[in-house]
């Protein structure tokens, strides 16, 4: 998680090319292709805002009538990141607990976690201990999680404070935690478009992981011939 001044939401927007390399471009929901597709699955008590958060990021729309998930809604969210395609399998959960075995279901094979609560609901901060166990046991053991506290439009309402999450967020060791707000449309598309791209880097250093170890197999005289030369260099 970055300082404050990154990532609070009242200073500025959340920084998405910290690398300049990057050519990041959002792309239209109704892409027909992809070279790269990830499951992302949204969790978290019920009315902090999960469905409002996918629906601005993707469709630029919030609604203020609140109308709970029923079982989980599916969307897609597309990025170019230089010349890859990533779709996003976007999962939006319910937070109903007579839900729970039906969202577990939901957890496997998932590449990352958005892990929400309200900043205007203490019990919905409480419960993230309940919710990062379920997603760290049933997902994938490499997933990303981000930790997101919505609805930082409602100041006045606060309960849980920016610091107190920001060190909870780093006691857990969530990638990236930030404050947003479905309503006001603050980091909304940003935390996926942030997912996106940490996506991208892990796949790039994995190719980049495979292709070495496959160059090192295919022609080990390379190998011994580069310690042979670090031997020489010391020794004379």
């Amino acid at each position: 998680s970055g300082s404050k001044s990154d990532q609070d939401p009242k200073n500025s927007q959340l920084n998405i090319e910290e690398d300049k390399k990057l050519n990041i471009e959002v792309l239209p929901e109704n892409t027909d292709k992809e070279d790269l597709s990830f499951k992302v699955i949204i969790i978290g008590d019920s009315n902090v805002g999960k469905s409002s958060l996918a629906n601005k990021a993707i469709k630029n729309k919030f609604d203020s009538g609140y109308s709970a998930t029923i079982g989980f809604d599916f969307f897609s969210f597309f990025v170019k990141i230089n010349n890859k395609v990533l779709k996003l399998q976007i999962w939006d959960t319910c937070g109903q607990e007579i839900y729970q075995s039906l969202i577990t279901n939901f957890y496997r094979n998932c590449s990352f976690g958005i892990l929400v609560y309200a900043i205007n609901n203490r019990d919905s901060y409480e419960h993230l201990d309940i919710w990062l166990k379920e997603i760290k046991r049933e997902s994938n053991p490499d997933a990303k999680i981000f930790l997101i506290g919505n609805k930082c439009d409602l100041e006045k309402e606060r309960v849980v404070t920016y610091e107190e999450a920001n060190i909870y967020s780093e006691n857990m060791e969530f990638s990236r935690f930030f404050e947003a707000s479905a309503k006001e449309g603050i980091n909304a598309k940003e935390i996926f478009i942030e997912a996106a791209r940490i996506l991208y880097e892990d796949y790039i250093t994995y190719k980049s992981e495979i292709s070495s170890s496959v160059s090192e197999k295919t022609n080990p005289e390379i190998k011994i011939t580069l310690n042979k030369k670090e031997h020489k260099s010391i020794c004379c």
